[in-house]
């Protein structure tokens, strides 16, 4: 892909969107060493700052790690060794809390899966999916921004206003009841479409919360992540010792 340095878009991600197309193609596969910043600066023709922002950004994405004196390497896409947590509904966690949870926008999309989509959802690279994105919070502040993917099926609404309650309330009006769940939790620099949506800055740190459900039964598998602005959210785990 060509460079447009006179393009309101800037180069960084240009160049961003062209290596996240790498990694979804399989051109740079799962665990693949990517090229050096030198190389990239070469075959791209921009500076070594431009290589740098671009990397960074899809770090974010949680799509690339860098290893020290070894390189930067495309993140595999689940790690078996990842610690696991209970999950909870972001409702149900409010309401333990005593709060009231809060949505303020939702978005609706229907897309097709990437292989790090499709391998969570157990489907077919490509499959047809739907997105649920939503803005969060309590009573207080908004503070959360969950996606949410799920395999599509012509049963669920694609009207934004279906999802402003419990995400999972309204998965049981389809008779689809959870009963595997997990999810793990790191530290991160929010990528641009968290920046926008939480309206923070790139310096913010935020926590994000990957998880993973299902009704094996029925063979439904859900993939969410949630971002929540770190210095207005905590996160409580219950611990029963046997």
């Amino acid at each position: 892909m060509k460079m447009d340095s006179k393009g309101a878009y800037p180069l960084y991600a240009q160049l961003a969107d062209e290596m996240r197309q790498n990694i979804q193609t399989e051109k740079w596969p799962e665990g693949a060493r990517i090229p050096t910043e030198m190389e990239l600066c070469a075959i791209h023709h921009v500076s070594r700052i431009t290589i740098r922002k671009a990397i960074d950004e899809l770090m974010k994405e949680d799509l690339l790690i860098r290893i020290r004196s070894k390189g930067t390497f495309v993140k595999e896409a689940f790690q078996e060794e990842d610690h696991f947590t209970v999950v909870k509904g972001f409702t149900q966690e409010l309401q333990e809390r005593g709060k009231l949870a809060k949505t303020v926008d939702v978005d609706v999309q229907l897309a097709n899966a990437n292989k790090r989509v499709a391998k969570f959802l157990n489907i077919e690279i490509g499959s047809q999916i739907f997105v649920l994105k939503r803005v969060r919070g309590d009573e207080d502040a908004v503070f959360a921004y969950f996606i949410t993917y799920i395999p599509y099926d012509r049963d669920y609404s694609l009207d934004p206003q279906d999802y402003y309650t419990s995400f999972y309330a309204y998965l049981r009006t389809k008779n689809i009841v959870i009963d595997q769940e997990r999810e793990y939790v790191e530290a991160v620099l929010p990528n641009r479409e968290v920046q926008r949506k939480l309206k923070i800055k790139a310096t913010e740190p935020v926590l994000k919360r990957v998880r993973f459900t299902s009704q094996v039964s029925d063979d439904f598998y859900e993939y969410t992540e949630c971002f929540y602005i770190g210095k207005k959210y905590r996160y409580y785990l219950d611990f029963n010792p046997e």
